[in-house]
This record gives structure tokens, C-alpha cells and sequence, in this order.
């Protein structure tokens, strides 16, 4: 993660819930782990996805996931306070990159990068201005 660009952190709590049979974090967890720091990063920002979905921006947008490359490097296990740190890194037309990390204090356990894309009645559309303005404030300088 680069140092210069304002990185959003949300705190997450490892539950039985969220662990497999051996009693370590499911693959799966971290994905929702991550999706609520997106979520979280979203509000942050001061865009609430119902208020986008209903046309605040013009038309009804939503964002999805395009893709996602993720690097297990080391598991969580219940009880665990994980961090997960959100970075945007890029910002397209019609998408954004973000990086996030999952971390357990200082250790990385998690590692992705997600390419997000802005979705209009099905089909990929610009970033609208008022809402790149806000994703390009968090670009790295």
C-alpha cells in the first residue's frame, strides 16, 4: 500500500460462524470481510449505495466486482481482531482498483486486488463526476 493515499481500515471480529472444521477462517470469510470494508469505505466517502441505486447520481448505478486476485497468506482463527485497510490504487472510466489487506496487528494475512466497475441497468457505464470526484481524492499523489 502506498503511503501517500488516505487508506480506510475497518475493524472485524473473527466468530465461530466465520471459521471451517478446523477451526480457522473459511476462504470465503475474508471475501465478505473485504466487502463490507468496501461497503464501509463507500459510506466514508459519503456515497450510500441505496441513495446511488435509487438515481442520486442521474441514473440508477451499483457497483460490482469485475475481478478479484487474492493471496491467502496466513489464517485467522476465532476470536481474532482483524484489520482490513482498503486503498484505491486506480480509477478507469468505469471502474476503480482497489487494493486490501487483511491483517491480524502487523501481520498480513489476506491480500487483494479487487477491480470494481460501475453498473448502470446492466451494462458498465462512466463513473459519474461527482462520484469519480470523490474516488479521485483518495488516489495516491
Amino acid at each position: 500500500m502506498n503511503a501517500t493515499a488516505p487508506c480506510q481500515s475497518l475493524s472485524i471480529r473473527v466468530y465461530y460462524e466465520d471459521t471451517d472444521f478446523s477451526g480457522l477462517v473459511y476462504h470465503a470469510s475474508y471475501l465478505r470481510f473485504m466487502e463490507r470494508a468496501r461497503t464501509e469505505m463507500l459510506r466514508a466517502l459519503g456515497l450510500d449505495q441505496r441513495v446511488l441505486l435509487e438515481g442520486a447520481a442521474g441514473a440508477p448505478i451499483f457497483f460490482v466486482v469485475r475481478a478479484m486476485d487474492v493471496d491467502f497468506q496466513r489464517p485467522a482463527t476465532m476470536d481474532d481482531l482483524l484489520t482490513v485497510e482498503t486503498e484505491t490504487v486506480d480509477l478507469g472510466g468505469a471502474s476503480l482498483t482497489l487494493e486490501q489487506r487483511v491483517m491480524r496487528d502487523a501481520e498480513l494475512l489476506v491480500r487483494a486486488k479487487v477491480r470494481v466497475v460501475c453498473v448502470e441497468a446492466g451494462r458498465a457505464r462512466r463513473l459519474p463526476p461527482e462520484v469519480r470526484a470523490k474516488f479521485e481524492r483518495l488516489l495516491p499523489i
